[in-house]
């Protein structure tokens, strides 16, 4: 997990453009813009309900978006075929408020399941490139453990590690420190943001720890009044 990135101009892993979403009670969001660059860090804040996961959602096409023009890693989100979406998503990791770990699979088989899903084969590749993700994200000695047998922090580690694997072009958070403690809580943002530095994924994280933001100070996109609001470069 190396900084193998030396372009005098980064690219551009996320375009959103005049872009609309809907939900099932009507219009969620219209005018949304957003340009997230390689190597940036970003904050998502906004109210509950102010369409932050629905966002995320579309991201990863998990949500439609209505109009506008929306590519995410070189792919077209809005006019996405079905059979393209894991292609979409296998360059992208996500990582959940609640973990989402198999409950009845180790540490190290959570990890394998998503490698061998993505069409990973040689056992020998498997292993190194899960001792390096978890030597990354600080639970190496935790590859046997099964999730009940870990802190709730421990298992977000493994749920980055999970967003790691396949070494993406791009990491979504929805509310990754939302079920923390603050202690914890400020361990998970500063090794999102250390990892952020070492590799230049770009991050968009959705949060309402204001307090994360005050420590860890990066850019921040809003969610409110039914749009998407860039204060640093409106």
């Amino acid at each position: 997990m190396e900084n193998n990135s030396n372009n005098t101009e980064d690219k551009t892993i996320i375009h959103l453009e005049n872009v609309a979403v809907s939900h099932d009670s009507g219009t969620l969001l219209t005018g949304v813009n957003l340009d997230l660059k390689e190597g940036e860090f970003a904050y998502l804040i906004g109210k509950s309900g102010a369409g932050k996961t629905s966002l995320l959602r579309c991201l990863y096409a998990d949500h439609p978006i209505d109009s506008g023009v929306a590519t995410v890693c070189d792919m077209d989100v809005v006019n996405i075929k079905r059979r393209h979406i894991p292609l979409l998503r296998r360059k992208i990791g996500i990582v959940f408020q609640n973990f989402r770990l198999l409950p009845d699979r180790n540490v190290y088989s959570n990890l394998e399941f998503v490698l061998k899903a993505t069409g990973w084969k040689k056992r020998n590749e498997i292993e190194n490139q899960i001792g390096k993700t978890l030597q990354a994200v600080g639970i190496a000695d935790k590859a046997q453990s099964m999730p009940m047998q870990l802190s709730e922090g421990e298992q977000q580690r493994v749920g980055i590690a999970r967003a790691l694997i396949n070494n993406p072009a791009l990491l979504l958070a929805d509310e990754p420190t939302g079920n923390l403690d603050p202690m914890t809580s400020t361990e998970i943002m500063q090794l999102l943001i250390d990892i952020n530095r070492q590799t230049r994924t770009p991050m968009l994280i959705s949060t309402h720890d204001f307090m994360m933001i005050d420590k860890f100070p990066a850019r921040v996109v809003v969610c409110e009044n039914g749009t998407l609001v860039d204060p640093e470069r409106a």
